[in-house]
């Protein structure tokens, strides 16, 4: 059966109604035939939270810990997501880096994905499962440790299993319509597009511009992942990330 990647950010899972909200937007995917892979940022605020807390303790810390405890924001979320699909009658389950499993590097706060194993999630979708919700941000280490992915990493986690999966693509949500040529909230000149070619996304992700990560466009460059930027709170048709000759 055909796969999405649908992922989430904070803002658009920063409460239960929220939650909610993006839950139909699976749930609609799911009546399509697809087979779901959610994959889902902390709550808007949680992540910065939990810093507070590690720094709290210590300004010099051991990082492993400090990955310990910055990765339970999305495990919350993946668990929250997964009750309200099943609430809705969509057979789901939650998965955490380490269940996948999601293999990174020993880079701790800043680690780079090695490779992520199928075959469990698949099975799990043979068996009847309709969507699986992938805490985002992070993995598991060769010594069998927690490691995080760095800030906006669920984006490269989002993009790694489209990839993995060979999903048909990779929808990324947001609170804002798109890609749009300056950041909308601050220009009201700004113009939305359609689609934007892989190169011209990285460019703006060098930049500043934080609507999806430098990495994860990096890698759907490499995998030809086609990237669609949408609003969480819209039906919008969003912006298409894609190679150049597709626009």
């Amino acid at each position: 059966m055909p796969k999405l990647v649908m992922k989430f950010g904070g803002t658009s899972v920063s409460d239960v109604e929220r939650i909610k909200n993006a839950a139909s937007k699976v749930y609609v995917e799911v009546e399509k035939g697809l087979d779901v892979i959610v994959i889902v940022s902390a709550m808007a605020g949680e992540t910065n939270r939990l810093v507070s807390l590690v720094n709290s303790v210590s300004s010099l810390y051991d990082a492993r810990e400090y990955d310990a405890i910055v990765s339970n924001g999305e495990n919350v979320t993946a668990g929250l997501m997964a009750l309200t699909l099943q609430n809705m009658g969509v057979s789901a389950r939650s998965w955490q880096g380490w269940q996948v499993p999601l293999m990174t590097n020993s880079a701790h706060g800043a680690a780079r994905i090695l490779e992520i194993s199928t075959q469990k999630i698949n099975e799990k979708f043979l068996d009847g499962m309709r969507v699986a919700v992938v805490a985002g941000f992070q993995g598991l280490t060769s010594e069998g440790r927690l490691s995080t992915l760095g800030r906006g990493g669920s984006d490269t986690t989002a993009v790694a299993f489209a990839a993995a999966f060979e999903a048909q693509q990779c929808d990324i949500y947001t609170d804002v319509d798109g890609i749009f040529t300056a950041d909308p909230r601050i220009t009201n000149k700004a113009k939305k597009l359609n689609k934007i070619s892989y190169e011209e996304m990285l460019e703006l992700a060098s930049l500043g511009a934080k609507v999806l990560q430098t990495r994860s466009v990096e890698l759907a460059m490499r995998y030809n992942v086609p990237l669609k930027v949408l609003n969480s709170f819209s039906d919008n048709e969003g912006t298409l990330v894609c190679q150049e000759e597709n626009i």
